[in-house]
């Protein structure tokens, strides 16, 4: 029988297993930021320990960021306090460090993968939940703790429990609107937030295979938000063709050698999984959620569902209805908004920038709508700055920003106020998350928040596309 490209990853990587159960791993590629490092680092020192292999550690500064100036000491003492830990760790360490101004400065889901740090078949982790976005080149990648970023500083290895595998096989092809983030929404709302606990997801299937790297890395970025520990894209042509001449990439005859390998760490032909899903997204609409979880997501024509449908999630829903003052069985389409962020993680690179400009373009955003953009990187902002994308959106009235996560959390200044109702390209729609306890966030793609940017309320960006 043959391997899962989990089963091979693990197996490359397996140093022991533990009294425990758990197997311990050694780690390929240590990506850290400045929010869940400074502890680690000062357990480290506590103990005399100093960083094992500092040149498998790359940091880079992005949660606490403002994206509106880059003056020194930062507004807020503890965000500067955090920055300048940063700062002094790695250079004692002796791990680069990406910061402000280097050209490679961004969220490190974003670096990584296109300075072409993140590569087929290693072993990823970061502290934070969202590195499952990694998988999207076929590696495996998830979100640790701080004492475990100790752990790994300290020794290059962590202690884990093996996950089973789900292949989700998404079928057809797309129509007009629909993107990677309504596929992962789908999926969400499918199976729910704990449907993936216990699994690493593999998505495969036609509609996988004719996405870009940029959609592969939007879909494996919330497999987190469905539960799973991690979720991967198996290696394939398109991998190799992305990674092709990136910084950090294999060069002349050593690509073309670690291409061949690469290649090899995809799920064989008769591998075994534990479990199987199928969708098929000839039959997507564009999705957006409604509640306070990810996994209350509906297309964009639909009614807000009535909590009595929805079986054991219908005291979420509740909840949900009482926070977002939304009524079931009313559309979502025209609910008015008051802010529109496009970035994060998720959906922040410059084919998420190009297709909400191409919506924007020649149109003015709506009076009562205040719009931000932000590039997940030094290099996204400067490649949109070189095609015009920013006067684009700034003709029609949006503020470009400078990189970081922005919006997406309230560790920055962007947040939102009161009881505005942001359309959001983000990751998590959960109370609190951009910064106001009041505040509302319904998710969707760049595409999407460019439409209702324009209308100043819900819209089916269907209706923007020839």
């Amino acid at each position: 029988m043959g391997k899962t490209l989990l089963d091979k990853v693990w197996d490359l990587h397996k140093v022991s297993t533990l009294p425990s159960g758990e197997d311990q791993l050694f780690i390929g590629l240590h990506l850290v930021h400045e929010v869940t490092s400074p502890q680690a680092f000062a357990m480290l020192k506590e103990r005399s320990l100093k960083v094992m292999y500092p040149d498998r550690t790359v940091s880079t500064v992005d949660h606490i960021v403002p994206t509106h100036s880059h003056a020194r000491p930062l507004e807020d003492d503890l965000a500067e306090e955090m920055l300048v830990a940063l700062e002094k760790n790695t250079s004692e360490s002796g791990i680069a460090f990406f910061g402000w101004g280097s050209g490679k400065q961004g969220i490190v889901h974003v670096v990584g993968p296109e300075l072409g740090i993140t590569q087929p078949g290693m072993t990823i982790v970061c502290g934070d939940s969202h590195t499952a976005t990694h998988g999207a080149f076929g590696a495996i990648a998830f979100g640790i703790g701080t004492s475990q970023i100790r752990d790994v500083l300290a020794t290059q290895t962590l202690a884990v429990s093996k996950p089973k595998v789900r292949r989700i096989i998404f079928s057809g092809k797309p129509g007009k609107g629909v993107y990677a983030k309504d596929y992962i929404l789908a999926l969400i709302a499918r199976l729910g937030v704990n449907g993936g606990i216990g699994y690493a997801y593999e998505y495969s299937g036609e509609a996988i295979e004719a996405l870009d790297m940029e959609g592969r890395l939007t879909l494996c970025n919330m497999s987190i938000e469905g539960g799973a520990r991690c979720g991967y894209v198996n290696p394939d042509r398109t991998t190799v063709d992305y990674l092709r001449g990136k910084i950090y990439a294999p060069q002349g005859a050593a690509f073309d050698k670690a291409a061949e390998f690469w290649l090899s760490m995809a799920s064989d032909k008769d591998a075994a999984f534990d479990d199987e899903v199928v969708i098929d997204v000839s039959k997507l609409e564009p999705m957006l959620t409604w509640g306070i979880n990810p996994g209350q997501a509906i297309p964009v024509t639909a009614v807000l569902p009535r909590p009595e449908s929805l079986g054991s999630d219908a005291a979420t829903a509740k909840v949900a209805y009482a926070h977002m003052d939304f009524a079931p069985g009313a559309p979502i389409l025209g609910k008015k908004i008051d802010v529109a962020f496009i970035g994060s993680c998720t959906n922040g690179r410059l084919s998420d920038l190009r297709e909400a400009a191409s919506i924007v373009k020649g149109r003015r955003k709506a009076a009562n709508v205040r719009a931000l953009v932000v590039p997940g990187s030094e290099r996204v902002k400067a490649a949109a700055e070189a095609e015009g994308l920013d006067k684009i959106f700034i003709e029609a009235g949006f503020e470009w920003r400078g990189a970081g996560c922005s919006m997406c959390l309230a560790m920055n200044p962007d947040r939102l106020s009161g009881r505005e109702l942001c359309a959001s390209s983000s990751n998590r729609n959960f109370i609190g998350r951009q910064g106001s306890a009041q505040g509302r966030t319904l998710l969707m793609s760049p595409a999407m928040v460019a439409a209702a940017a324009i209308e100043g309320k819900i819209a089916d960006v269907r209706g923007y596309l020839k």
